[in-house]
């Protein structure tokens, strides 16, 4: 009797675990046709694209471009937000609040692997907050010789800082190229030329045309056209090779320094808790969007090479660009706010 008793009570538990798989599987089985289904017709409305910085400079203008032929790929407005601040970090910590349904994207520059180095609390956290999507386009920076400078290459730069107390400027501290002259100056030559920071890439060029500033050091689109117009002389760019754009200016590395090589670039971001379905759709149709001649020539124009690549060889470059500039950052000594 008892046999029997026992196994009614297993084939009762049995059924209840029965019952409780098939609803389980039913649950799972919905919850995927839903995600193929929001993945499928993603975007069905209209997406906002944050930048972090001002209107008007080249990553706002990049913005827009992509911004457009996103709109026209996807049938649906992609609005570009400018929400500048506290070097980019208040419109980045406001997309690391939000929605994670790929709706609100985020357009950074390199700043957002520099800027953990730089601040004590940004507002978030790259690594915890954010997937990279897709590197767009990069640029190198440029050290010039301002008006008031007899050098025209950047070992003859380096020997005139060496007699005085020579300055130049920025776009603005924590800037790459901020960064790139600070190392070459202060670590590798240890000569005395103090930062003089601007807001902008444009004041800051200005101000070596005028002789405000004995160098300046900027993304290489705010100063190629004063250059091929022989208003400024570049002394040197730094890429790992010669632009073909300005083919006389050597390298920073071809200048004695080895190795050296630093980029602006700009890329695109998500919430890290999206689904890595759109993730991957959003790269492949960026992708597609760089492919193209023309939007590769419309970036020439501003001064950038189209990038690209899979989601996962940008986040490895992230992590890449997060280790380098916090060693810069280290070495040059810049206090954090």
């Amino acid at each position: 009797m008892q046999t029997l008793l026992h196994l009614k009570k297993m084939i009762k538990n049995i059924q209840l675990l029965r019952f409780v798989l098939t609803a389980l599987f039913v649950q799972i089985a919905s919850s995927n046709c839903l995600a193929q289904s929001s993945v499928s017709d993603f975007p069905n409305k209209a997406v906002r694209l944050v930048v972090p910085y001002a209107p008007g400079g080249p990553t706002d203008i990049i913005a827009r471009l992509i911004g457009q032929k996103l709109s026209d790929s996807w049938k649906q407005p992609v609005i570009v937000e400018n929400r500048p601040g506290a070097n980019g970090n208040m419109g980045t910590s406001a997309v690391a609040k939000t929605v994670s349904d790929g709706y609100t994207i985020l357009l950074n520059t390199t700043s957002i692997t520099v800027n953990a180095s730089l601040f004590n609390n940004p507002g978030y956290s790259l690594d915890k907050d954010f997937i990279g999507v897709a590197n767009i386009a990069t640029s190198p920076n440029i050290i010039l010789a301002g008006k008031s400078l007899q050098a025209k290459t950047l070992k003859e730069g380096i020997e005139e800082a060496k007699s005085g107390k020579l300055n130049y400027g920025s776009p603005g501290e924590g800037t790459t190229p901020h960064l790139s002259a600070e190392y070459l100056f202060k670590v590798l030559t240890k000569v005395n030329v103090e930062p003089i920071h601007y807001k902008g890439a444009g004041p800051a060029v200005n101000a070596a045309l005028t002789g405000e500033v004995q160098f300046s050091s900027v993304a290489v689109p705010a100063a190629s056209q004063f250059i091929k117009t022989g208003k400024l002389t570049g002394l040197a760019v730094t890429s790992a090779k010669r632009l073909p754009s300005l083919p006389d200016i050597p390298t920073v590395a071809e200048s004695g320094f080895p190795g050296f090589e630093d980029y602006t670039w700009v890329g695109v971001f998500l919430p890290k808790a999206t689904n890595e379905a759109i993730v991957e759709k959003m790269n492949s149709d960026i992708q597609k969007i760089l492919d193209d001649p023309s939007f590769k020539e419309r970036l020439a124009n501003i001064g950038f090479d189209a990038a690209g690549g899979g989601v996962l060889q940008f986040n490895q470059y992230l992590k890449r660009e997060s280790l380098k500039w916090s060693k810069v950052v280290n070495e040059i000594g810049i206090p954090r706010q």
